[in-house]
């Protein structure tokens, strides 16, 4: 551990990061912390103080360079902090244009259409478990649901869907730098860049910002990052919260589906990126009245922000004042942001309309979150319920019956491969 700090990547932050967060405050906004083994960081926790850095870039700059010079490239935050010529890591007049075409192609979305789809495909996705009686939902239905948006908002084929969904998942799951998922965006973007069609890609290559094919490429893949562990994190985090909450657990047995209220919840206080939002600021800096070393890492701590005592509040239904998608320039887009909430919305609806009398498997207690500085992960999310009656649904190519398999151990789907040429009517 380097001096002391606390370590945002150990189990034990994982299993209870509010009291951590609360022990952290004692000595201030600010609290120096360790994101990886011997890897210093700054972490933000009031709100003040977060809306203070990320609406200031000419003193909290998004560019990694200088410090990512310093860091060993085994580190293991190394892949999503690296500098990439995309609207998360610059800033000025390449920001501005970069996000401008982001923003638009994400703003000519259809979501009533993206929607439609989106409930097809999670109906394909729970009725491969519906007759079992049981499943994870993280592993089974909130890790691929996302990418499979994306993938569709972004026209990709079958073939290059298959290795953005593999590429995805590896470089959140630790075993890939980002090259997976790069190389099969770059072989979409050549595929678009010759035969546009209507869909995010085509939209952004002949966008008056004039993209080049690297732009493009990094502003598509980050898309495609966005769509994986947060969105999952939504979704699980979303359902957990549904399942095990009084609050919210109760007014599920009497019928009421409170799941925009409870998705707020989630963004206050269990954002699916808890930490991130990194800066790095040239020069010594204060934040809150502590010092903040330059060419360090600054990370915003969306889930100490949103529950600083000072805006910590009962009854946050419909207030979305947190900063759970960031705040100034560097914001989630407000159409990213629409999608995101649709996704997670129609996601949770699709459970709970399919599998109404779905139960928790384990005790709240026990259930495992996966270690790391950035993300608030469930590593699993059992659930039980009575087996709906069987169906055969018409869509993604030839009628696919939902079939009861043998009774067994249950074993996760690995293969999303197999799953998504499945879903596409392969």
């Amino acid at each position: 551990m380097t001096d002391n700090r606390t370590r945002l990547h150990a189990p034990e932050f994982a299993a209870d990061p509010q009291t951590a967060y609360r022990r952290l405050r004692e000595a201030g906004p600010t609290a120096p912390v360790e994101i990886a083994p011997d890897v210093p960081a700054t972490l933000v926790l009031g709100y003040a103080e977060a809306l203070q850095v990320l609406r200031d870039p000419a003193n909290f700059p998004k560019d990694p360079r200088s410090w990512q010079r310093t860091v060993p490239q085994s580190c293991p935050v190394l892949p999503l902090m690296t500098y990439r010529p995309n609207c998360l890591f610059t800033d000025g007049a390449t920001h501005t244009r970069l996000r401008g075409a982001v923003t638009d192609a994400l703003a000519r979305v259809d979501t009533r259409e993206l929607r439609t789809n989106l409930e097809e495909t999670a109906d394909a996705l729970i009725d491969r478990f519906a007759a079992d009686g049981r499943a994870d939902l993280v592993e089974q239905y909130a890790r691929v649901l996302p990418l499979l948006m994306v993938t569709r908002i972004c026209g990709a084929p079958p073939v290059i869907s298959e290795k953005i969904v593999s590429g995805a998942l590896a470089l959140f799951d630790g075993v890939d730098s980002g090259r997976g998922i790069g190389e099969a965006v770059a072989e979409l973007v050549a595929a678009k860049r010759g035969k546009p069609g209507p869909d995010v890609v085509s939209w952004l290559l002949a966008h008056q910002a004039g993209l080049s094919d690297e732009e493009a490429v990094h502003q598509v893949a980050l898309l495609c990052g966005v769509g994986s562990e947060p969105l999952q994190n939504l979704i699980a985090n979303t359902l957990r919260l549904l399942l095990v909450d009084e609050r919210f657990a109760g007014d599920l047995s009497g019928g009421s589906l409170p799941v925009g209220d409870a998705l707020d919840e989630v963004l206050w206080t269990d954002p699916p990126i808890a930490n991130h939002g990194a800066v790095f600021p040239p020069r010594e800096v204060q934040v809150g009245g502590n010092p903040v070393p330059a060419d360090q890492p600054l990370l915003i701590s969306f889930a100490g922000a949103n529950t600083d005592p000072a805006v910590d509040s009962p009854g946050r239904a419909g207030n979305r004042a947190h900063v759970a998608f960031g705040a100034g320039r560097h914001a989630c887009p407000t159409p990213a942001q629409r999608i995101a909430r649709m996704t997670g919305t129609a996601a949770v609806e699709r459970v709970l309309d399919r599998l109404p009398d779905l139960e928790p498997a384990v005790p709240a207690d026990a259930l495992e979150w996966k270690p790391g500085p950035f993300h608030r992960s469930l590593a699993s999310l059992p659930v039980t319920f009575p087996p709906p009656p069987q169906q055969i649904r018409p869509w993604l190519g030839s009628p696919t019956p939902v079939v009861r398999r043998e009774p067994g151990p249950y074993q996760p789907v690995g293969r999303w491969g197999a799953l998504l040429r499945w879903l596409r009517g392969g």
